[in-house]
């Protein structure tokens, strides 16, 4: 990609639409060789972003999801206990064996199970991976840390193997649905954008590219009402993957407009919890899918 334009082009033939200062930040990760650092409302596209990446650049995309209470070992590796027990019993039947050599056998490479951070170091034939640590907000500030070392030398370290150094760092790109703040020094190593929702044209956009059988007339008022929804004083505002699945409900549903019954019967695809979904109960639905109308009336 040697280009914004061609980011552009390269995310869109994979039917992510972006706008340009996303693409800014993507060309310059790429070039620079920076991590990426995604923050937002959960459902703005900012998982997809990492998927689109690796699959226009052919590479083999890694997530890590983080959790509460993940630690460096679950991120780096752990080694296959069941096997190593299986090869003890084994020793034990046949006479033992000399302890060191055991020793030696049971925490090698063949035992080791590798997860995301480790196989993220390995080389790989197609080009360096697509590394997504995704939601890092989830975590604490001991991975944090972790993960700034990490980062920085693209190594990391297994006591019985050594260190293993990446040959080629990976593309790296972190997520966070801020439910807490990152420590800043995790973000300066990074380049930042935040992901916030599309407007109107870039959200039609976004459901033409992955609801392309869904009509024009129904993709604008699905869009203008979930534009419109996320106004209101909701717990739980509606993002784009949230669009999307509505669009393809109603398309299921064979609906042609929406109406206040249906979509009192689709709301679970577009609000997933229930105080918002009884805000919009009765004459509320009514008078949001009115307003959607007419602002695309305007438009």
């Amino acid at each position: 990609m040697q280009s914004i334009d061609a980011v552009t082009q390269a995310l869109a033939a994979q039917n992510y639409v972006c706008g340009r200062p996303l693409a800014t930040v993507v060309f310059l990760s790429l070039k620079l060789g920076r991590p990426l650092f995604l923050e937002g409302e959960a459902g703005t596209g900012k998982t997809e972003i990492a998927k689109a990446i690796a699959a226009s650049l052919g590479r083999r995309l890694i997530r890590l999801q983080c959790y509460e209470g993940l630690d460096a070992a679950s991120a780096v590796y752990e080694w296959n206990f069941a096997a190593q027990m299986v090869a003890i019993r084994a020793a034990e039947a046949e006479g033992g064996a000399d302890k060191e050599v055991l020793t030696k056998a049971l925490f090698s490479a063949d035992y080791l199970i590798e997860r995301p951070l480790l196989q993220a170091m390995r080389p790989d034939a197609a080009g360096a991976p697509v590394l997504l640590i995704d939601e890092l907000d989830r975590t604490d500030e001991p991975f944090e840390a972790f993960l700034l070392e990490a980062l920085s030398d693209f190594q990391v370290t297994i006591p019985e193997l050594g260190t293993i150094r990446a040959p080629e760092p990976p593309i790296v790109i972190l997520t966070s649905n801020r439910t807490r703040e990152v420590h800043d020094a995790l973000k300066r190593r990074c380049l930042y954008h935040w992901v916030d929702y599309p407007d109107f044209d870039r959200e039609m956009r976004i459901i033409r590219a992955r609801v392309p059988d869904a009509s024009e007339a129904l993709s604008r008022e699905v869009v203008a009402f979930v534009q419109r929804l996320r106004t209101e004083d909701l717990f739980k505002k509606p993002g784009v993957a949230e669009t999307i699945d509505w669009a393809k409900c109603l398309l299921a549903l064979d609906v042609v407009e929406l109406s206040p019954d249906v979509i009192a019967d689709t709301l679970g695809a577009i609000l997933k919890y229930q105080d918002d979904i009884q805000r919009l109960e009765g004459s509320e639905a009514k008078r949001i899918l009115d307003e959607a109308r007419a602002a695309v009336a305007v438009t």
